[in-house]
């Protein structure tokens, strides 16, 4: 797949300083406090998308080789529209909530007031690098804030032209972009921000909490982990199939939510594995090289780290796929059968399109496998029983849960999305996008009279027993 030279400049790491100071001031000079100003914002936001789709469909096509499709459905339409979403709610969210004063302090009013924490800076992956810098930009400035936007080096195309573009559609007293890679990164850690959102690896995960450790800076984590995908009777097993493999295979498998690895009733294996192999002939041809649907792997590295997964073995049988090119990044659609506990691939998330299909016992060893490790991003469960469903739900930890499809929970507009233990902490999409940019500030509000003496000291033996039952 033919791919442009993107020349983008990287931020020099001596001006990182000034352009925070700048967005700060934005926050500080109040830019954005009415919901006026923070709608101009977000439908200039929503332009840019309308506007540069062009430019942000060749970007997402030269680095990650997605289809035109693909690069709309789950990339720009995706954030079009979670916009849409947020300025439909926007003046409901923005109202003060009223809470309740209980009888032993009333008169009196009680209220939350949601304000902006101030200045966040976002640092986005590289897997949808439109969607997971764009879409948590939202919210942001949905809930006041200004914004430093870090995109990552991987996707170098689409950085550049987030860099070019977006200053022409946002205030740059409100937003800025920095690109560049770890030492711009690190620059960027070393300020001060009122919150870090950061999409990525665990790895780099911690290097975050303890950069902003320094300042106490809260943080918000969108990390990942093994995505289980469990399949059990009674279930179609012909359209689990072909559920699955659209999930894992969008994007090349380069997707933090999708089906890490299957864990199959093992009667319904081999019916299930077939399925697969032929989702996959339907959705790609015979060679998804050829296929102008098929993605590709973002650079050589990742490819090499692939391929290295496979070429360890610890599985008994390549069901499909393993065709691989370097040069053109390009890793086939790949299933794998009679996987080892201990083999490569099942050690750490897999992030590319390699699915390896284990048969258990039954789904008491299925929920087992899921419990036995770190709690994932999504889970999904394939079954027409309702009952086993719950248990499903109920009996295992997971950040998000999707029953008899994959992917799709992330489309809920009120269903907040984040993970759990090591695959996060936090959530957004939606109101929760709003409120993890958002102080809640409590405010009691009373009357100057009546200032009754009982509150006060001294504290005579007849006070103290009148306080200790009012309070």
């Amino acid at each position: 797949m033919p791919t442009t030279t993107h020349h983008s400049t990287t931020t020099p790491v001596g001006e990182i300083p000034g352009i925070v100071q700048r967005v700060r001031q934005g926050a500080t000079d109040g830019l954005l406090r009415t919901r006026d100003q923070r709608e101009a914002q977000l439908r200039a936001l929503r332009r840019f998308l309308v506007e540069c789709e062009d430019e942000l469909v060749t970007a997402l096509r030269d680095d990650l080789g997605k289809p035109p499709i693909e690069a709309y459905s789950t990339e720009i339409g995706f954030t079009i529209g979670e916009i849409d979403h947020i300025v439909s709610k926007l003046a409901r969210w923005m109202k003060p909530t009223r809470v309740k004063v209980p009888l032993k302090l009333r008169p009196g009013r009680a209220r939350l007031v949601p304000q902006p924490l101030g200045t966040v800076l976002v640092i986005a992956p590289w897997n949808y690098p439109v969607q997971l810098v764009l879409a948590p930009l939202a919210a942001a400035l949905a809930a006041g804030n200004t914004v430093v936007l870090k995109p990552s080096e991987v996707a170098p195309a689409t950085a550049e032209v987030l860099a070019r573009r977006l200053g022409d559609y946002l205030d740059p007293r409100l937003v800025a972009v920095v690109t560049g890679a770890v030492p711009e990164t690190t620059a960027l850690l070393e300020e001060r921000f009122d919150h870090i959102f950061y999409t990525g690896n665990g790895t780099v995960g911690r290097v975050v909490m303890r950069a902003a450790a320094e300042h106490l800076t809260p943080v918000t984590l969108e990390l990942g982990g093994k995505s289980p995908a469990i399949v059990t009777a009674p279930t179609d097993v012909e359209v689990a199939a072909r559920r699955i493999a659209w999930g894992k295979f969008v994007n090349a498998g380069q997707t933090c939510v999708a089906p890490d690895h299957v864990l199959v009733d093992r009667e319904l294996e081999a019916p299930l594995v077939g399925a697969i192999v032929a989702a996959v002939h339907r959705f790609y041809g015979d060679d998804p090289a050829a296929s102008p649907d098929y993605a590709r792997i973002v650079n050589e590295r990742h490819h090499d780290r692939l391929v290295g997964l496979l070429d360890a073995g610890g599985f008994d049988e390549v069901a499909l796929g393993g065709e691989h090119d370097r040069d053109q990044r390009y890793l086939a659609p790949t299933v794998l059968r009679g996987v080892a506990p201990d083999a490569a691939v099942m050690d750490g998330e897999i992030f590319g399109p390699i699915l390896p299909v284990i048969a258990v016992d039954d789904l008491d060893a299925a929920i087992a496998h899921v419990n036995a490790g770190p709690a994932p991003l999504a889970l999904y469960a394939f079954t027409d029983d309702e009952e086993l469903q719950e248990r499903v739900v109920a009996e295992t930890s997971a950040g998000g849960v999707t029953l008899n499809h994959t992917l799709l929970h992330l489309a809920v507009d009120g269903l907040p999305f984040g993970g759990v233990g090591e695959s996060g902490m936090g959530a957004y999409h939606g109101k929760a996008g709003f409120d993890v940019f958002t102080h809640h500030k409590p405010v009691l509000a009373k009357r100057l009279k009546p200032d009754p003496a009982l509150l006060y000291p001294p504290y005579p033996k007849w006070k103290q027993r009148i306080l200790r039952r009012a309070l």
